[in-house]
């Protein structure tokens, strides 16, 4: 199986090789068209800044290859977030595969939990759990690893959600495309499940 990782200018490119290397996958990590379109599943995973980050991948022409790919993709954490429609990082419009937007957390200005801080750091639960790429988890209460201070809100594609000040997409789908805003690459058993889940998509 060939899995190509989309090189750019942001994200956990090293982490996710990893990940996938204790699964038995060697990766490629490349920007190059031919290779991401005939990849047989594709990861765009994202650590970073939307603004800059919708830049690089217009000047790089890599906006049009991502949208127009036809095999299994999967969005990791800025990664998701790009694929939806815009982002409040930036004032961005975004890739629009997903018709949502992302919004920054406002902290404990809509909680009474003053404890719950921004950025959203650490372990916590998903919830409402409706696709195959999160089945046969290893725990009935499944608790993945976040870091971020946007998120994107809820709508038909959501295909799990997370608590933290307010619900959230924690799992979206359309088509071919699945994205997660948590670290699958980071979150122990299940997440390599997830992982392990995404590359058995037809």
């Amino acid at each position: 199986m060939k899995v190509a990782i989309i090189k750019y200018n942001a994200g956990n490119v090293v982490s996710v090789n990893f990940a996938l290397e204790r699964l038995g996958i060697t990766p490629i990590i490349t920007d190059d068209i031919t290779i991401l379109q005939t990849a047989d599943k594709v990861i765009f995973p994202g650590v970073g800044e939307a603004s800059t980050t919708m830049k690089y991948l217009k000047n790089k022409q890599l906006d049009k290859i991502i949208t127009s790919l036809q095999q299994p993709v999967l969005g990791i954490c800025l990664g998701m977030q790009l694929l939806c429609q815009h982002s409040e990082e930036g004032d961005t419009d975004c890739l629009g595969v997903f018709p949502l937007k992302v919004r920054h957390f406002n902290s404990q200005k809509n909680t009474k939990q003053a404890d719950l801080k921004v950025p959203h750091v650490g372990w916590n639960t998903l919830e409402n759990l409706q696709s195959p790429l999160l089945q046969d988890l290893p725990t009935q209460n499944p608790y993945v690893y976040y870091v971020h201070s946007f998120y994107v809100e809820q709508g038909e594609p959501t295909i799990a959600n997370t608590q933290y000040i307010l619900p959230f997409s924690a799992a979206l789908h359309y088509k071919n495309f699945y994205a997660v805003q948590f670290h699958p690459e980071k979150s122990g058993e299940v997440g390599a499940k997830i992982l392990e889940n995404f590359l058995a998509l037809k």
